[in-house]
């Protein structure tokens, strides 16, 4: 396990968030190059898009930032983002569900412990707010984030986000 402590954070720390969450669109590109016909967002927008939206999601005082920080000092290392939701419309949960927007540790800290250590204190965390769900989107090809999801004790949920508009006018074919 490394050496670090978990803290939470707000607005003020979404710049530090920067290195990690352009790790994490790296990544992203690894396990899932790309989804035919759409291509990724380059790094510099998707930076600029997350960051508005972090820094919007945290406008609500339930929202949660956690980083992992070395204990010996320097940048986070990673960290967790979760969001809250009102009850679900098609799932039993409670009167607000919690979901985890995104989570990354540093390329050479992975498989180390933190993402882990940072989820158990996002439980936590939930647990003392009375929120007991917490749902969690993962690109169908990311492999390591299922397995540790899984070995977490998470199942699939929501399965399938299909997207696209089609072209009514245009002649079917099949695929």
């Amino acid at each position: 396990m490394p050496e670090v402590r978990i803290v939470r954070g707000g607005v003020e720390r979404v710049p530090d968030l920067e290195p990690l969450t352009r790790a994490l669109w790296r990544h992203h590109l690894t396990v899932d190059p790309g989804i035919p016909g759409i291509p990724p967002r380059d790094e510099d927008g998707w930076w600029r898009i997350r960051s508005a939206r972090y820094r919007e999601w945290l406008g609500d005082p339930a929202a949660l930032l956690l980083l992992a920080e070395p204990i010996a000092g320097g940048p986070p290392i990673g960290y967790a983002f979760v969001t809250m939701h009102g009850e679900d419309d098609s799932h039993l949960t409670g009167e607000r569900f919690a979901e985890l927007q995104s989570l990354s540790v540093a390329a050479d800290e992975r498989g180390r412990g933190t993402g882990t250590l940072l989820l158990h204190q996002v439980y936590r965390e939930l647990r003392a707010a009375g929120v007991h769900e917490l749902v969690i989107g993962v690109l169908a090809t990311n492999e390591p984030a299922m397995r540790l999801y899984r070995r977490e004790g998470f199942t699939p949920w929501v399965v399938l986000t299909m997207g696209t508009v089609p072209d009514p006018d245009a002649p079917f074919t099949e695929s």
